[in-house]
Protein backbone atom coordinates (compact mmCIF):
# COMPACT_ATOMS: atom_id res chain seq x y z
CA UNK A 1 0.00 0.00 0.00
CA UNK A 2 1.90 3.29 -1.20
CA UNK A 3 1.28 6.80 0.47
CA UNK A 4 0.27 7.62 -3.23
CA UNK A 5 -3.11 5.43 -2.73
CA UNK A 6 -3.98 6.09 0.12
CA UNK A 7 -4.11 9.93 -0.54
CA UNK A 8 -6.33 9.55 -3.59
CA UNK A 9 -9.64 10.85 -3.48
CA UNK A 10 -12.28 9.69 -5.68
CA UNK A 11 -14.97 12.09 -6.83
CA UNK A 12 -17.36 10.09 -9.47
CA UNK A 13 -19.59 10.88 -11.49
CA UNK A 14 -22.01 13.75 -11.29
CA UNK A 15 -20.69 13.71 -7.18
CA UNK A 16 -18.82 15.04 -4.80
CA UNK A 17 -16.69 13.25 -1.66
CA UNK A 18 -17.53 15.17 1.29
CA UNK A 19 -15.38 14.97 4.52
CA UNK A 20 -17.91 12.60 5.90
CA UNK A 21 -17.43 9.83 3.51
CA UNK A 22 -14.49 7.61 4.22
CA UNK A 23 -13.12 6.10 0.24
CA UNK A 24 -14.19 2.93 1.81
CA UNK A 25 -17.54 3.97 2.16
CA UNK A 26 -17.78 5.87 -1.20
CA UNK A 27 -16.61 2.87 -3.03
CA UNK A 28 -18.69 0.17 -1.33
CA UNK A 29 -22.19 2.67 -1.44
CA UNK A 30 -21.15 2.85 -5.69
CA UNK A 31 -21.02 -0.69 -5.64
CA UNK A 32 -24.14 -1.46 -3.15
CA UNK A 33 -26.26 0.90 -5.84
CA UNK A 34 -24.99 -0.89 -8.76
CA UNK A 35 -26.06 -4.73 -7.46
CA UNK A 36 -29.21 -2.96 -5.84
CA UNK A 37 -30.01 -1.19 -8.96
CA UNK A 38 -29.93 -4.59 -10.90
CA UNK A 39 -27.06 -3.08 -12.89
CA UNK A 40 -25.07 -6.16 -11.59
CA UNK A 41 -27.35 -9.41 -10.88
CA UNK A 42 -27.35 -12.05 -8.83
CA UNK A 43 -24.48 -14.33 -10.33
CA UNK A 44 -22.37 -11.53 -12.01
CA UNK A 45 -18.59 -11.38 -11.38
CA UNK A 46 -17.43 -8.10 -10.03
CA UNK A 47 -14.43 -6.19 -11.77
CA UNK A 48 -11.59 -8.02 -10.69
CA UNK A 49 -9.52 -5.95 -7.66
CA UNK A 50 -6.87 -4.22 -10.32
CA UNK A 51 -10.14 -3.09 -11.99
CA UNK A 52 -11.43 -1.78 -9.13
CA UNK A 53 -8.30 -0.02 -8.21
CA UNK A 54 -8.02 2.06 -11.25
CA UNK A 55 -11.96 2.72 -11.76
CA UNK A 56 -12.21 4.31 -8.56
CA UNK A 57 -8.45 5.57 -8.57
CA UNK A 58 -7.77 4.24 -4.89
CA UNK A 59 -5.40 1.74 -3.22
CA UNK A 60 -6.45 -2.25 -3.44
CA UNK A 61 -6.48 -1.68 0.54
CA UNK A 62 -9.41 0.23 0.13
CA UNK A 63 -11.12 -1.96 -2.70
CA UNK A 64 -11.06 -4.80 0.08
CA UNK A 65 -12.42 -3.23 2.87
CA UNK A 66 -15.36 -2.26 0.33
CA UNK A 67 -15.82 -5.80 -0.42
CA UNK A 68 -15.48 -7.17 2.54
CA UNK A 69 -18.23 -4.14 3.88
CA UNK A 70 -20.48 -6.00 1.14
CA UNK A 71 -19.62 -9.52 1.90
CA UNK A 72 -20.54 -8.61 5.82
CA UNK A 73 -24.52 -7.50 4.00
CA UNK A 74 -24.48 -11.01 2.42
CA UNK A 75 -24.41 -8.75 -1.26
CA UNK A 76 -21.68 -10.56 -2.63
CA UNK A 77 -19.02 -13.69 -1.89
CA UNK A 78 -15.80 -14.52 -3.06
CA UNK A 79 -15.06 -18.05 -4.53
CA UNK A 80 -11.65 -19.00 -4.09
CA UNK A 81 -9.48 -18.60 -7.58
CA UNK A 82 -12.65 -17.47 -9.18
CA UNK A 83 -13.34 -13.88 -7.95
CA UNK A 84 -15.69 -11.87 -6.32
CA UNK A 85 -19.85 -12.20 -6.98
CA UNK A 86 -23.30 -10.99 -6.46
CA UNK A 87 -24.88 -12.94 -4.09
CA UNK A 88 -28.11 -11.14 -3.21
CA UNK A 89 -29.56 -8.13 -4.31
CA UNK A 90 -32.45 -7.51 -1.72
CA UNK A 91 -30.95 -4.23 1.43
CA UNK A 92 -29.95 -5.69 4.21
CA UNK A 93 -31.18 -4.68 7.63
CA UNK A 94 -29.55 -1.56 9.13
CA UNK A 95 -26.26 -2.98 9.95
CA UNK A 96 -24.83 -2.92 13.22
CA UNK A 97 -23.30 0.70 14.31
CA UNK A 98 -25.29 2.09 11.34
CA UNK A 99 -26.58 4.95 13.83
CA UNK A 100 -24.10 6.35 15.73
CA UNK A 101 -24.01 10.18 15.93
CA UNK A 102 -20.29 11.32 15.79
CA UNK A 103 -21.84 14.77 16.72
CA UNK A 104 -21.78 13.24 20.39
CA UNK A 105 -18.92 12.61 22.20
CA UNK A 106 -20.30 9.66 23.52
CA UNK A 107 -20.81 7.82 20.55
CA UNK A 108 -17.33 8.09 20.21
CA UNK A 109 -16.63 6.60 23.77
CA UNK A 110 -18.69 3.63 23.26
CA UNK A 111 -16.79 3.02 20.48
CA UNK A 112 -13.11 2.88 21.77
CA UNK A 113 -14.55 1.54 25.15
CA UNK A 114 -15.59 -1.42 22.84
CA UNK A 115 -12.42 -1.43 20.29
CA UNK A 116 -10.58 -1.70 23.63
CA UNK A 117 -12.04 -4.44 24.85
CA UNK A 118 -11.53 -6.50 21.28
CA UNK A 119 -8.04 -5.07 20.21
CA UNK A 120 -6.44 -5.26 23.44
CA UNK A 121 -6.65 -9.04 23.17
CA UNK A 122 -6.18 -9.16 19.60
CA UNK A 123 -2.78 -7.34 19.89
CA UNK A 124 -1.95 -10.30 22.59
CA UNK A 125 -3.08 -12.81 19.88
CA UNK A 126 -1.21 -11.30 17.25
CA UNK A 127 2.12 -11.26 19.31
CA UNK A 128 1.58 -15.03 19.77
CA UNK A 129 0.67 -15.90 16.41
CA UNK A 130 2.12 -13.68 13.86
CA UNK A 131 3.73 -14.85 10.71
CA UNK A 132 6.86 -12.69 9.29
CA UNK A 133 4.85 -11.64 6.64
CA UNK A 134 1.59 -10.57 8.71
CA UNK A 135 4.90 -8.68 10.90
CA UNK A 136 5.68 -7.14 7.78
CA UNK A 137 2.43 -5.74 6.73
CA UNK A 138 2.22 -4.16 10.21
CA UNK A 139 5.56 -2.55 9.93
CA UNK A 140 4.48 -1.37 6.12
CA UNK A 141 1.24 -0.07 7.65
CA UNK A 142 3.32 2.13 10.19
CA UNK A 143 5.38 3.31 7.70
CA UNK A 144 2.37 4.24 5.58
CA UNK A 145 1.60 6.60 8.35
CA UNK A 146 4.83 8.09 8.81
CA UNK A 147 4.71 9.07 5.13
CA UNK A 148 1.36 10.60 5.53
CA UNK A 149 2.22 12.12 8.29
CA UNK A 150 5.55 13.81 6.69
CA UNK A 151 3.45 14.81 3.68
CA UNK A 152 0.77 16.73 5.82
CA UNK A 153 -2.51 14.44 4.62
CA UNK A 154 -4.66 12.40 6.65
CA UNK A 155 -3.95 9.20 8.19
CA UNK A 156 -7.17 7.77 9.06
CA UNK A 157 -7.01 5.32 6.07
CA UNK A 158 -3.76 4.27 6.77
CA UNK A 159 -4.32 4.26 10.52
CA UNK A 160 -7.43 1.53 9.99
CA UNK A 161 -5.18 -0.30 7.68
CA UNK A 162 -2.71 -0.97 10.54
CA UNK A 163 -5.05 -1.89 13.23
CA UNK A 164 -6.53 -4.24 10.60
CA UNK A 165 -2.91 -5.66 9.81
CA UNK A 166 -2.74 -6.81 13.80
CA UNK A 167 -6.16 -8.34 13.78
CA UNK A 168 -4.74 -10.31 10.25
CA UNK A 169 -2.10 -11.26 12.32
CA UNK A 170 -4.23 -12.56 15.10
CA UNK A 171 -5.06 -15.42 12.63
CA UNK A 172 -8.73 -15.53 13.42
CA UNK A 173 -11.01 -13.65 10.92
CA UNK A 174 -13.66 -12.66 13.38
CA UNK A 175 -11.23 -9.91 14.72
CA UNK A 176 -10.85 -8.72 10.91
CA UNK A 177 -14.65 -8.75 11.02
CA UNK A 178 -15.38 -6.87 13.65
CA UNK A 179 -13.13 -4.13 12.60
CA UNK A 180 -14.45 -3.89 8.95
CA UNK A 181 -17.93 -4.13 10.54
CA UNK A 182 -16.95 -0.71 12.69
CA UNK A 183 -15.22 0.75 9.11
CA UNK A 184 -13.96 4.06 9.09
CA UNK A 185 -16.10 4.85 12.22
CA UNK A 186 -13.64 2.97 14.28
CA UNK A 187 -11.32 6.02 13.92
CA UNK A 188 -13.12 9.05 15.11
CA UNK A 189 -11.13 11.65 13.32
CA UNK A 190 -12.22 10.00 10.23
CA UNK A 191 -16.06 11.10 10.56
CA UNK A 192 -15.37 14.98 9.89
CA UNK A 193 -18.23 17.50 10.28
CA UNK A 194 -20.19 18.15 6.99
CA UNK A 195 -18.60 21.54 5.34
CA UNK A 196 -15.52 21.70 8.11
CA UNK A 197 -11.78 21.41 7.19
CA UNK A 198 -10.79 20.32 10.43
CA UNK A 199 -6.73 19.15 10.29
CA UNK A 200 -5.06 17.07 13.35
CA UNK A 201 -2.52 18.66 14.38
CA UNK A 202 0.88 17.02 13.68
CA UNK A 203 2.22 17.07 16.79
CA UNK A 204 -0.76 15.02 17.89
CA UNK A 205 -0.77 12.75 15.29
CA UNK A 206 3.17 11.66 16.13
CA UNK A 207 1.68 10.59 19.63
CA UNK A 208 0.02 8.40 17.93
CA UNK A 209 1.94 6.96 15.59
CA UNK A 210 4.77 6.88 18.77
CA UNK A 211 1.30 4.40 20.55
CA UNK A 212 1.69 2.83 17.19
CA UNK A 213 5.15 2.05 17.18
CA UNK A 214 5.09 0.37 20.54
CA UNK A 215 2.39 -1.78 19.62
CA UNK A 216 4.33 -2.78 16.65
CA UNK A 217 7.28 -3.76 18.82
CA UNK A 218 5.44 -5.60 21.19
CA UNK A 219 3.93 -7.63 18.47
CA UNK A 220 7.30 -7.87 16.24
CA UNK A 221 9.11 -9.33 19.83
CA UNK A 222 6.45 -11.76 20.54
CA UNK A 223 5.95 -10.32 23.78
CA UNK A 224 1.73 -11.00 24.63
CA UNK A 225 1.62 -8.57 27.79
CA UNK A 226 3.16 -5.87 26.28
CA UNK A 227 1.01 -5.40 23.00
CA UNK A 228 -2.07 -5.31 25.40
CA UNK A 229 -0.35 -3.26 27.30
CA UNK A 230 0.53 -0.73 24.49
CA UNK A 231 -2.92 -0.87 22.66
CA UNK A 232 -4.83 -0.81 26.12
CA UNK A 233 -2.72 2.92 26.46
CA UNK A 234 -2.98 3.46 23.11
CA UNK A 235 -7.26 2.97 23.40
CA UNK A 236 -7.93 4.48 26.76
CA UNK A 237 -5.61 6.94 26.19
CA UNK A 238 -8.02 8.54 23.37
CA UNK A 239 -10.50 7.31 25.94
CA UNK A 240 -9.56 9.76 28.26
CA UNK A 241 -9.16 12.94 26.03
CA UNK A 242 -13.07 12.50 25.15
CA UNK A 243 -14.18 12.29 28.67
CA UNK A 244 -12.16 15.15 29.44
CA UNK A 245 -13.95 16.90 26.41
CA UNK A 246 -17.21 15.44 27.53
CA UNK A 247 -16.63 17.25 31.05
CA UNK A 248 -15.79 20.39 29.70
CA UNK A 249 -18.29 20.63 26.72
CA UNK A 250 -16.13 21.22 23.89
CA UNK A 251 -17.23 19.57 20.64
CA UNK A 252 -15.76 16.40 19.23
CA UNK A 253 -12.33 17.58 17.55
CA UNK A 254 -12.38 14.05 15.58
CA UNK A 255 -8.47 13.39 16.39
CA UNK A 256 -8.71 10.15 17.76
Amino acid sequence: MSSETVRTRWTGPGRQRSGRVSLVATVSNDLRRRILEGRLNIGDRLPSEAELTRQYSVSRTVVREAIATLRYENLVEARQGAGVFVRNNQPANAAPFSQLDYARISSIIEILELRAAVEMEAAALAAARRSPAQEEAIAECYEDINTLIGAGEPTHDADMAFHLAIADATNNPRFREFLALLGLDAIPRAMLRPGADIRTPKDYLLKIQDEHRQIADAISLRDEQAARDAMRTHLIGSQQRYRARLRSGSAPERNT
